[in-house]
């Protein structure tokens, strides 16, 4: 991370903190940038330099989100984000200075939200913060969106509890929304930028973790996740959720990413 400008001028937003934002990282140059602008932009920030201190700050009081380095000395960033998510969900962003592909997947497969590749822009990173947050917030008196329900499967929205026959679904903050998303679309076909643009909120980013979350989803909506009924790949166009559960129709797979790879 280099030739990192000041942060910027302006200080949080009257009315508090938008947020308690928990930042891991052994790197003191990048996390006082990570924890300068985060405060900045109106959140109330702690800062951990190992795995150990980041348990000890996240079980003495809950973060709203975690951002999360993936090297980190004695517990690498994947052990911390497993154990804080044996507690209960929470939304993770994972820094990474790896430029592997697996590296990224297998940081989302351990559950995160979303991750950041080092060298990056301290803006940026602040805007997916504020992305992430805004869709794990609950809903706003009187904004409470219906249950979804199809399939045998139930959303609730202001909850932020799903079931499939009754039984729960421990979904993570990106699959409960890309599962209510395709409840919402029943039968459409979206394809992966259309995904990333309506679940995440971005107009950017790598679309393997739209791939990689609905292979999550799959393993845990689906009867049987190596031949899926529910959440369908149209080969070369993307996913969408078939409520009929019956056989791929002419054209579509049950498995395999959107773009046939």
């Amino acid at each position: 991370m280099e030739n990192i400008p000041a942060p910027p001028g302006p200080g949080p937003a009257p009315g508090g903190p938008r947020g308690h934002v928990l930042v891991v990282d052994d790197d003191p140059t990048v996390a006082e940038v990570v924890v300068g602008y985060l405060d900045r932009a109106g959140y109330d920030v702690r800062r951990a330099g190992d795995g150990p201190s980041a348990l000890e700050c996240f079980a003495g009081r809950r973060p709203d989100l975690v951002v999360l380095d993936l090297m980190l000395p004695g517990m690498d960033g994947f052990e911390v984000c497993r154990r804080m998510r044996a507690h209960g969900p929470v939304p993770v962003i994972m820094l990474t200075a790896r430029g592997d592909e697996d590296d990224r997947i297998l940081g989302l497969e351990t559950g995160a939200d979303d991750y950041v590749t080092k060298p990056f822009s301290p803006r940026e990173l602040v805007l997916r913060v504020d992305s992430v947050l805004r869709r794990s917030a609950p809903p706003a008196a009187g904004s409470a969106r219906s249950p979804l329900e199809g399939a045998g499967l139930r959303l609730d929205p202001a909850a932020r509890r799903a079931t499939r026959d009754g039984h729960e679904l421990s979904l993570t903050l990106r699959e409960f929304d890309l599962l209510a998303f395709f409840l919402r679309h029943p039968g459409q076909v979206f394809t992966r930028e259309e995904l990333m643009r309506e679940v995440w909120g971005w107009d950017f980013g790598d679309l393997s973790t739209v791939t990689v979350h609905v292979r999550r989803l799959r393993g845990k909506a689906e009867t049987d996740p190596g031949r899926p009924r529910l959440i369908q790949t149209v080969w070369g166009v993307g996913y969408r959720l078939d409520l009929t559960g019956g056989t791929a129709a002419e054209g579509t797979t049950a498995g395999g990413a959107a773009d046939g790879s």
